[in-house]
């Protein structure tokens, strides 16, 4: 899933990216509120993450635009701003969530999850296929009854091709979604960590998942017969 965290503190944004993405999450950063509105209006998130006091356009800006627009991405509130008049401001000009700084960033997280599942775009937080079962919100992945210990991207990867189970993924999109990136034909960054997660979910077991559909991409799905 992907979010948009609009703060204009780099370290306060590298914490914030770092940890999403360590739970999964594809992250885009904006510093100032008109770079942070642009983004949440010509992209599709799952969640924008928005500071109140930003440069050039203040958050509560950035949330009354993004509603003018028609945009129902939706949106919580991380700030200093921690008075009850802008608190209400902040819900009432269609925030979801509103949250305090300093903040604990399991708060956070348990806030994101619990948006995600409310919202329009909710996804299950266990997915099976076969006998491999992925918990999103452990952060786990078990096939066949044993835990599968795999880097915070390898989660990322396999946990997008289980909630696209049967899709054949370009290797486009892949990096788009999960490196946030733009594929080069040059790099094989998406081969190489399909190699790498065959290796520890696959390739240990008599059923293989993961398919290759040449010159296209990669489906996640049980074998037929």
């Amino acid at each position: 899933m992907k979010l948009l965290v609009v703060e204009d503190e780099r370290k306060t944004a590298s914490f914030l990216r770092r940890g999403l993405e360590e739970n999964g999450f594809v992250v885009d950063i904006a510093e100032d509120g008109e770079d942070g509105l642009h983004y949440a209006l010509n992209n599709d998130y799952d969640l924008v993450i928005l500071d109140a006091m930003l440069p050039r356009r203040d958050g509560f800006s950035v949330m009354s635009e993004l509603r003018r627009a028609g945009k129902s991405t939706l949106a919580l509130f991380l700030t200093a701003r921690d008075e009850v008049p802008d608190r209400v401001r902040g819900l009432d000009l269609g925030a979801d969530a509103y949250l305090v700084k300093p903040f604990a960033f399991s708060e956070l997280l348990a806030q994101i999850r619990s948006l995600l599942r409310r919202g329009s775009n909710r996804q299950p937080d266990v997915i099976r296929v076969a006998d491999l079962e992925i918990d999103f919100t452990q952060h786990r992945a078990i096939r066949a009854g044993k835990r599968l210990d795999l880097r915070p991207k390898e989660f990322q990867l396999l946990g997008l091709l289980a909630r696209r189970a049967g899709d054949v993924l370009s290797r486009a999109v892949i990096a788009e979604q999960v490196w946030n990136m733009s594929f080069d034909s040059d790099t094989n960054i998406v081969d190489v960590q399909i190699r790498r997660l065959r290796a520890k979910m696959d390739i240990p077991f008599e059923q293989k998942l993961i398919q290759t559909v040449r010159g296209i991409g990669y489906v996640l799905r049980q074998e037929e017969g």
